[in-house]
């Protein structure tokens, strides 16, 4: 039996327990989530599903060599007596990056390139050549996460971060990161039964967050490499077993319909629709939020509404407190959810949130909130 390993998944600050169930779902064991990450162990094959079915981690990296260290030589030292060849190949290209939380290490470029310095010696000493540096497309990504003296080097699995999927070629203004997107809708709590709306839609991620959970499409599927691809122990068998495992997948037809006053946002998305073969699944229009009718409820409806950087400060708090207004009156039966970046403008929703996250879009921190609309009074219930 394979032996069990330690990872480590990245994801952005508030999606951290939605992660530990996505990862509990694929088999992870150990799984305990911390801030902006969650560590598990698994074998190699918990590895290559949490690279390609998990919807809200970033990277998934693998501790290879821990330790202490007083300073900078010191780390070099004892870094350059790993067996580096048991993890690459002279051939390879790497890269270095560096996390730090100690009063002793201050410079995280510094503690990287000391690092860098360390592989590459490591190989000049026994094959008299150093591999060569390429941070922008390295065969083998490693980070150095210094707490105090505590020193942990890992290998990261990932390669290019987990949220560029593949099928977003063309994007709007300030689009939506797609893991963000999809611990949107993870949050949310939508099944896929009920219909799913998106009125200020932009470019369409949510949209096509939302069918791809529906419809239990793994977002790896559009990817064109993962790192692990080039790791020296790399089970081709394994990945393709992986890729080729349709058990999750469901079908089904949800109703996902988006809208957008944008010409050029509603073109960009329905390119991005047919990218994610999707475009079956989603419906779209060029319309404004405020003439836009949602069927009937129950349903849910998510959105990311402009914050104002472009508009005057009574301009965006109008339009809020007029989009509080389309929700109250036309989304009867619904689970309205709508994340912002401008703390002000929410104020003058009108409408009382029964649940609030603080997520981040991109370094902006935002509210997601949940506004639950019914008959009568027309107003969001209190009760969580």
């Amino acid at each position: 039996m394979e032996e069990k390993k330690e990872f480590i998944a990245k994801t952005l600050q508030g999606l951290e327990e939605i992660l530990a169930d996505e990862l509990k779902a694929i088999g992870a064991t150990d799984v305990k989530a911390q801030n902006r990450m969650v560590s598990f162990t698994g074998n190699t094959e918990t590895l290559y599903r949490a690279n390609f079915q998990t919807r809200t981690a970033t990277r998934i990296l693998m501790p290879i060599y821990e330790f202490k260290a007083r300073n900078e030589e010191e780390l070099y030292g004892i870094a350059k007596k790993f067996d580096w060849t048991s993890v690459m190949e002279l051939s390879h290209k790497f890269a270095v990056d560096a996390t730090v939380n100690s009063e002793i290490f201050t410079h995280s470029h510094y503690v990287a390139l000391k690092l860098k310095d360390a592989v590459a010696d490591h190989f000049r000493d026994r094959f008299g050549r150093r591999p060569f540096v390429d941070p922008k497309k390295p065969h083998i990504q490693l980070h150095i996460h210094i707490s105090d003296q505590d020193c942990t080097i890992l290998l990261d699995s990932s390669g290019e971060s987990l949220h560029k999927r593949g099928y977003r070629l063309h994007q709007d203004v300030a689009p939506i990161n797609e893991v963000l997107a999809a611990g949107l809708i993870k949050l949310s709590g939508w099944d896929g039964t009920t219909p799913f709306i998106d009125p200020m839609c932009g470019s369409g991620t949510i949209l096509i967050e939302a069918a791809l959970i529906a419809r239990g499409i793994a977002p790896g599927v559009f990817r064109k490499h993962f790192g692990f691809e080039n790791w020296l122990d790399f089970e081709k068998d394994t990945f393709e077993r992986v890729f080729n495992d349709e058990s999750y997948e469901r079908d089904v037809n949800p109703t996902i319909i988006g809208g957008d006053l944008s010409k050029r946002a509603v073109e960009i998305a329905i390119s991005n629709f047919k990218n994610a073969g999707m475009n079956k699944f989603i419906d779209i229009e060029k319309r404004s939020i405020f003439d836009f009718f949602p069927p009937e409820g129950p349903g849910f409806a998510i959105t990311n509404p402009p914050y104002g950087e472009r508009l005057r400060k009574e301009q965006i708090t109008t339009f809020y407190k007029q989009v509080g207004d389309c929700f109250k009156q036309r989304y009867l039966d619904y689970n309205v959810w709508m994340i912002s970046g401008n703390l002000e403008a929410i104020k003058n929703f009108g409408l009382h949130p029964s649940k609030t996250y603080t997520l981040f879009n991109g370094p902006l921190e935002c509210k997601y909130q949940k506004f639950e609309i019914y008959p009568g009074s027309k107003k969001a219930k209190y009760k969580e």
